[in-house]
Order: C-alpha cells, then structure tokens, then sequence
C-alpha cells in the first residue's frame, strides 16, 4: 500500500512540474480585425462601393425581377385560357420564383452585400493576417482569441498594436504612444534621461 502511495505522489509531482513547465511556454493574445481594419488606408472606399453596389447592381436586379413578374403575371392572366397544361405549370412555376425573390428581397440583398463586402475586404484581410501570422511566430504566441471571447488577458490590445506597426499603418498620436507603452519598434516605455553638461 504504501508503495502505491508512493508511485501516486511522484505521478502528481510529476505532473505539476510539467504543468508548471508548459504553463511558463503559454503565450496568449486577443485580435480583433475590425479593431485594425478602421485603420487601414483605403478603407472608407468598401462603403462606397458597397453603396454603389446598392444602386447599380441590386437597384436594377430588383427592378428586373418585378418587371418579369408583373409582366408573366399579366401573360398568364390575360392568356391562361389559351395555353397548355405544360405552358401553364411552367409559367406558374416561373411567377411564384419571382414573387418569391421580391417577397424576400431585403434578406437577399443582405446576403448579395454580406458576400460583396467580404470580396472588397478580402485585400485588407489577406494583409492584416499575413501581418499576424507573422508576429505570432516572431513572438512566439501559443493562443490567439478573438475579441469577442472573454479571456482575462495582459496587454490584450498588444497583437492589433503589433500589426499596425508591422504593417506601417498611420495612426494617431495616442497609438504611437501606446507602441511605446509596450516597446513595439524598439521604442520603450521611458525615454532615457540625459544629464545636463557642467560648466
């Protein structure tokens, strides 16, 4: 038994000491893209082309859905009588997807401007990532959360400092300040003190 005992305590002293060790080789950080996105030069240009989208692409798809709907609607009640069974299946068919498309248009364009707007990010985000890969393997980050994920984090807003130096993005003074606060680009915290020369 007491053998057992024994075995038992090395295992978890064992254990400890490697939970210690891997512990100290834990490095976390918290992104948030948007955080960097706001930043990035050019990027008041996705909303106004997104806008555009809106009035020349959807605007017109719209006004051709109801056309085509109004226009076979008013076919088919004018012409029913006339047609063939098939003709009338078909033209049904045809009416009822159109009304349908109007009938959920704003989730439509919702989802057409979701996939718009992630092609006119895609740019920004294939650099602010390359950034990221870039700094985690530099400083070794073992974990990396987004924003949103509650983790009580050091320094959480390092990483997007970290990337908007790498990627040499202008920045207001307080964010240089900040890269100072935590000697990103070889500034430091203080600046060193100089002694006045004696006469």
């Amino acid at each position: 038994m007491k053998k057992v005992f024994m075995a038992c305590a090395a295992l978890v002293i064992s254990l400890a000491a490697t939970t210690k060790s891997n512990a100290q080789q834990i490095k976390i950080g918290m992104f948030d893209e948007e955080a960097v996105l706001q930043f990035m030069p050019g990027i008041s240009k996705v909303d106004t082309l997104l806008h555009q989208f809106v009035e020349d692409s959807l605007q017109n798809e719209y006004e051709d859905e109801l056309y085509l709907y109004q226009t076979k609607d008013s076919t088919f009640k004018a012409d029913s009588s006339k047609m063939s069974n098939s003709l009338k299946l078909t033209l049904k068919k045809e009416i009822a997807l159109h009304f349908n498309k109007l009938q959920n248009w704003q989730q439509y364009q919702q989802q057409r401007l979701q996939i718009k707007q992630q092609e006119l990010l895609r740019p920004y985000l294939e650099k602010i990532y390359g950034a990221l890969q870039a700094i985690i393997i530099e400083q070794k980050y073992t974990h990396i959360f987004k924003k949103d994920v509650f983790v009580h984090i050091e320094k959480g807003e390092e990483l997007m400092l970290r990337v908007l130096h790498k990627l040499k993005v202008p920045v207001p003074k307080e964010i240089e300040e900040q890269y100072k606060s935590f000697g990103i680009g070889g500034a430091s915290a203080t600046k060193p003190t100089t002694t006045p020369k004696k006469n």
